[in-house]
């Protein structure tokens, strides 16, 4: 069973996410859910390094997204 942090964030969600998708840029992931996901952040960063540091809207769109099986084919798809 995962602990939540402060923040009610599951460490072992978000660890899935960065292993499977933390080399991807922001500036493909603002292809994918819109320029504020990851607001403050510039589009060179990657995933990893900012997962934890997401606000809710973004980091919800992810997970969402992580659970449901489809971000790898939306970041191929954005990739393009």
């Amino acid at each position: 069973m995962s602990k939540a942090t402060l923040d009610n964030r599951h460490r072992n969600k978000d660890g899935e996410i960065s292993a499977k998708h933390g080399n991807t840029l922001i500036r493909t992931l603002r292809k994918v859910y819109g320029q504020s996901f990851a607001a403050g952040y510039p589009d060179t960063e990657k995933l990893r390094e900012v997962l934890l540091k997401l606000n809710e809207t973004s980091l919800s769109q992810v997970r969402r997204d992580h659970e449901t099986g489809h971000l790898e084919h939306k970041i191929t798809k954005a990739s393009k």
